[in-house]
């Protein structure tokens, strides 16, 4: 049975059957009712001091003298100053890449069956979590009281070949020994638990399939597990970047150290820190847009239309703006996939 003429739903806005062109407007109307913005105080006055502390510091390091910047321009690319970023990236770099080839390796052994290599990595793990840094730095540089030579022989039995600790390690070898080590417990944890995400049906259908133990874990096991590592080993990378600066107490020629020399010298300490503060924070920066690529790259498996990068979105606002200069008389709609995904 249909519904009659009367009894039918009037949109909004249409009056009520039998109103006079003269009534009064219905006020619970929707098509009346007055749309206002929200407007969020707390959020405007959390803006305005903000921008106020950051205006009063941009306007301290422009203003304030002790800041020198002019010794600090004459310093941040100086020869002296350059030599020690260089032994900075060497340490960062030989510690980041024995510390996680080592720690990649104390990860299978804690994942293994055998309850003695289980046992020994947990063991290295714990020790080298335990002792800081600077305790194991200056350890391994004086190994020669402990060794005064180290050799190659029968276990237990007459050395064939031997040689003196300190010509063979030296103070450089010293410090990339520590650093490894060190850096090595973190990335073991690093790298296990990246290896414990992937799920575990991932390796039953690889050994149904007849793939060897080896290439499961490098071809099936590994790239998964990077989407989990990455982000950890970023920051640890970071963090060691930073902390090759204990190695001071080595008298090794690194960036902090250095500085510390030519303050020693000149008794200007601000701005030789501003120094070293704007090279680290500049290799920290170019480690970061790294990671990014890196992780990136690893995230084409989950994500198949990621993000746009930086780059890509810069490119798309210039086609955007130079379509908007070419044609004046047509306004351009900026797409809504800037900066979203593709």
């Amino acid at each position: 049975m249909g519904l009659t003429t009367e009894s039918a739903v009037a949109p909004p806005g249409t009056p009520s059957p039998g109103a006079g062109p003269d009534a009064p407007p219905d006020p619970d109307d929707p098509a009346l009712l007055r749309v206002v913005p929200a407007r969020h105080y707390a959020r405007w006055a959390a803006g305005i001091g903000v921008t106020v502390l950051v205006a009063q510091f941009v306007h301290g390091l422009a203003d304030n003298p002790v800041w020198e910047w002019g010794v600090f321009s004459d310093y941040i690319l100086s020869e002296t100053i350059v030599d020690a970023v260089w032994v900075t990236l060497q340490l960062t770099a030989y510690a980041t890449a024995l510390g996680f080839l080592l720690g990649t390796v104390l990860a299978f052994m804690r994942l293994s069956r055998s309850p003695l290599l289980q046992t020994v990595a947990w063991t290295y793990v714990w020790i080298f979590r335990s002792i800081p840094m600077i305790v194991q730095l200056v350890f391994w540089f004086n190994l020669s009281a402990l060794y005064e030579r180290l050799g190659v022989g029968v276990p237990f039995g007459p050395v064939f070949w031997s040689v003196d600790s300190n010509s063979l390690i030296g103070t450089m070898g010293a410090a990339v020994i520590g650093l490894t080590l060190h850096q090595a417990a973190y990335a073991a944890e690093i790298v296990r638990g990246g290896v414990v995400a992937v799920d575990h049906g991932q390796l039953e259908a690889a050994a149904a399939l007849g793939i060897p133990r080896l290439r499961q874990i490098r071809r099936i096991v590994l790239p998964q597990a990077m989407r989990a590592i990455l982000p950890t080993a970023g920051n640890e990378i970071i963090g060691l970047l930073k902390g090759t600066s204990v190695v001071y107490v080595m008298a090794i020629g690194e960036l902090f150290y250095q500085v510390q020399v030519i303050y020693g010298r000149n008794g200007r300490v601000i701005p030789l820190l501003l120094v070293a503060t704007a090279w680290y924070v500049l290799l920290t920066s170019l480690l970061s847009v790294g990671q990014y690529y890196v992780e990136r790259h690893y995230a084409r498996g989950s994500d198949r239309t990621p993000p746009p990068t930086p780059i890509q979105r810069a490119r798309r606002l210039v086609q955007t703006l130079r379509s908007a200069a070419s044609r004046p008389d047509r306004p351009v709609i900026p797409r809504k996939s800037f900066g979203g995904s593709r």
